[in-house]
Order: structure tokens, then sequence, then C-alpha cells
């Protein structure tokens, strides 16, 4: 019998150090020495303070700045633990709000959404990304016509041309992957660090 049982336990022994040791510290120091930024999480600073991950969306509310999608993520409610609370951008808590489209909640805040949207530019057409969630709730990525559609708010509230932001704008779009994977997008936290640096100082966020 231990002719038999010998190899087994020596075999998952030497498969557990090389698939679960060995080859994950192999790939994360590769990583770490090929890739430095994105093995530390793709992290922005500012004046040597860590401000945010260019993966992970931020909840813009101030008037001045660009705002990214809607996020559903949700946290423990501090006052009763069996219950959630909204918690935008929750990198702990990712996940969409898997609500379908026969839904009567995700229909009144779309149609809320669009209302307010209106309002900040008349007789645009509102993006689709600035009112509907990802999967994820964590997108840190918005489409060019969802940032152009902002412009005039911004504008106004930072008292720029249009004209200026729009080239801030088109600045800022990143193309497709490798010219072939994903759509153009904008992303809103590095936008809105080139917007602090356009207007000289931050606006109230």
């Amino acid at each position: 019998m231990w002719n038999h049982l010998r190899p087994t336990l020596v075999l998952g022994a030497v498969l557990t150090l090389v698939t679960g040791l060995a080859y994950p510290l192999a790939m994360t120091g590769m990583a770490g020495l090929l890739f430095p930024a994105q093995a530390a999480g793709s992290l922005i600073e500012r004046d040597g303070v860590v401000i945010g991950s260019r993966l992970i969306g931020q909840s813009f509310a101030g008037a001045g700045y660009f705002r990214g999608r809607p996020s559903a993520t949700t946290a423990p409610d501090p006052a009763d633990a069996t219950k959630t609370v909204a918690a935008p951008y929750n990198a702990a808590g990712s996940g969409g709000s898997n609500l379908g489209p026969t839904s009567a909640a995700l229909a009144e805040r779309v149609k809320a959404d669009v209302e307010r949207l209106r309002a900040e530019n008349p007789g645009a057409p509102v993006p689709v990304d600035l009112v509907t969630t990802s999967g994820s709730g964590l997108d840190p990525d918005i489409s060019p016509e969802a940032a152009l559609f902002q412009v005039p708010r911004v504008a106004r509230a930072r008292a720029l041309p249009e004209a200026r932001l729009r080239d801030l704008v088109a600045a800022q779009v990143q193309g497709r992957t490798l010219g072939l994977l994903g759509e153009p997008r904008v992303n809103v936290l590095a936008l809105n660090l080139a917007l602090d640096g356009l207007a000289g100082k931050p606006a109230v966020r």
C-alpha cells in the first residue's frame, strides 16, 4: 500500500510547491520588474500622495469636475450589519445592481438621471454610459462622447472656454488597446487632474 501511496503524496507535494508557490512568486516578481506601476495597482499620485488608481472610478460631485458612470456598489449598513447601503465605487464590494430591463426601480433611476443631465446640457443627446452602471461598478473610464457632453457644465463652473475643455478632453482620449480591443475611452480621474492643472487650482469636489 505504501508503495502506491508514496508517489501520490510526493507528486501532490511537488505540484503544490511548483504551482501554488514557485509559479505565483515567479510571476509576481516578473510583473514587478517588467511592469512596476501596473503591478502596484496603477496608482496615481499628486504631490507625493496617492489619490486613486487608474483602474477604479471615484465619485466627483462638484459641478467643476467631470463625472464617471453611475456605480451600484454597496457596503454593510453601519447601523444594521444585515443590510447594505449605497457606496459608489466600493472596491471591496464590486458588482452590478442585478436589476433587469423590467425593473421599475431601474427605470425610475435612469429617467431621473436623464432629466438631470438634460437640464445640464439641453438639446444634446445623453450618452448611455452616463446613466447606466457597469458590471463591476468600478469603471474608471467614460466614452469621449460622455466627457464632451459634460463640457458646458464644467466650463460654466470653472469659467473656462468650452473650446479649451474640448481640446483637453481630446488630449485625454485613449484609443483601442493594440488598435483592436475595446473602444476609445477617457479616464475620469486623469481628466480631472489635467483639468485642475489647466485651471491652476482644484475646484470643490
